[in-house]
């Protein structure tokens, strides 16, 4: 049901009864390794190319959680994936190992939380039972096709964010199915909202705008304050795009900064890794999600969360033609019974 201008509760509250993480080996140097359920030890994963490695990461991830759930390929109705990719291809040649019905997303890294709305509301319509999302990224094949390669050794600005290598995924369920209490309860889709930024080192600034109106919109239309949520958990924005959103609430009156979390930052260690401003890319948000989210969930740490996945929806081709960089924030409401 459609409440206010964007949001959508869902009646049925479907679940996420299970996740998987994998992360590479840069990731595992920082603050959340115990987390992850699997790690690559070197970037190429056996693999003769990031891309295939990439895949390979991927596939490993959806199998990971078909066994923590207990289940086969086979009790899978759906799975949505995307990547940074032309084409999704990291997706497309991981999912075709699958028997199971695929639908490719591209919100760049707001992905993941694009692909939770759309498996809920299958869900929530009744014309499914278990959905499969997923999303993944790799530092050097972000880097091959967005920017240099890094045969290159460009240096990186302050603003700039290093792409996670990471995948991440969920089974999203019917109740009715399996149920482990922790809910979807209401989605709230972005808009793109773009204000002419067009520096590509600077994505936290593009993105961090579509992050303050989808949760400023989410919070209207449900008639909830911040105080509601235990944590409000960004995706990508890094260190000062979370300092660009925390100062937009600011302007309106509104502290979040100790409510806010975004796990571009939360992934590596600020001070003896050099990531400047934090971590992006679609396999973030979706393997700390996945791992150190979803944990603290079920331990009963946390009750109530609203995951904001952001995404720069750029492409080579739009910056050398001098475009400016839309932003989108999609936003998951996710409640643990208590």
């Amino acid at each position: 049901m459609k409440i206010g201008k964007q949001t959508i509760k869902l009646e049925n509250s479907p679940c996420i009864f299970a996740t998987s993480s994998i992360v590479g080996p840069k990731e595992m140097q920082g603050p959340l390794a115990q987390y992850f359920d699997a790690n690559i030890k070197d970037v190429f994963f056996d693999e003769k190319t990031f891309e295939k490695a990439e895949s390979k990461m991927l596939e490993s991830c959806i199998n990971n959680l078909l066994v923590k759930a207990g289940i086969t390929q086979q009790d899978v109705d759906v799975i949505f994936s995307g990547d940074l990719l032309n084409q999704c291809i990291s997706s497309c040649f991981a999912i075709r190992s699958f028997d199971v019905p695929f639908l490719g997303l591209y919100g760049a890294c707001s992905t993941f939380c694009e692909g939770l709305i759309l498996s809920s509301l299958l869900i929530e319509s009744k014309a499914v039972k278990q959905v499969v999302a997923s999303a993944s990224s790799h530092f050097c094949s972000a880097e091959r096709q967005f920017r240099m390669p890094l045969e290159h050794g460009n240096q990186k600005s302050p603003t700039a964010q290093a792409t996670v290598t990471a995948s991440g995924a969920a089974l999203v369920t019917d109740k009715s199915v399996a149920d482990n209490g922790i809910h979807i309860t209401h989605v709230t889709p972005g808009k793109i909202i773009d204000l002419g930024v067009k520096d590509m080192s600077n994505m936290g600034a593009a993105m961090a705008p579509a992050a303050f109106s989808t949760i400023s919109n989410h919070l209207t239309d449900t008639g909830r304050t911040i105080d509601y949520y235990d944590y409000i958990i960004t995706g990508d924005l890094g260190i000062h795009g979370s300092d660009m959103l925390n100062e937009l609430f600011k302007n309106e009156g509104i502290d979040i900064s100790q409510k806010h979390k975004d796990c571009g930052v939360l992934i590596y260690d600020e001070e003896n890794q050099d990531v400047n401003s934090g971590g992006s890319g679609c396999g973030c948000i979706a393997s700390v999600f996945s791992s150190f989210w979803f944990n603290e969930l079920k331990a009963k740490n946390v009750n109530r969360i609203l995951l904001i996945a952001t995404g720069a929806l750029m492409s080579p081709i739009s910056s050398s033609q001098g475009e400016s960089i839309p932003g989108i924030a999609h936003a998951v409401a996710i409640e643990r019974e208590v």
